[in-house]
């Protein structure tokens, strides 16, 4: 998946979803994938409560289903600045 089709991804997931009450951010090579408070998503750089740094390729396979985060957070493909265990209610909108 090419960035533009993550990006695109994600905004539909967290329109039909909605947010989880946190602002999320995801750090790539190509951009900034922001999900606010209440779902709505920009490629904005600003505060967030999390930041996940990852490449938009790996970020491409973790939304495939083609990386495991758990095996990609061990072999340090991503990065998390923040609050850890909100990183874990993106399980809940992807």
């Amino acid at each position: 998946m090419t960035f533009e089709e993550v990006d695109t991804k994600i905004k539909q997931l967290a329109a039909q979803k909605g947010g989880t009450g946190d602002v999320i951010k995801f750090q790539t090579d190509e951009g900034n994938i922001v999900i606010d408070r209440d779902g709505t998503v920009t490629n904005d750089d600003r505060e967030s409560d999390v930041t996940i740094g990852i490449s938009a390729k790996d970020l491409g396979k973790l939304m495939t289903g083609d990386l495991n985060p758990m095996t990609a957070l061990m072999f340090g493909k991503i990065k998390i600045t923040g609050d850890m265990s909100l990183a874990m209610k993106l399980q809940s909108l992807f």
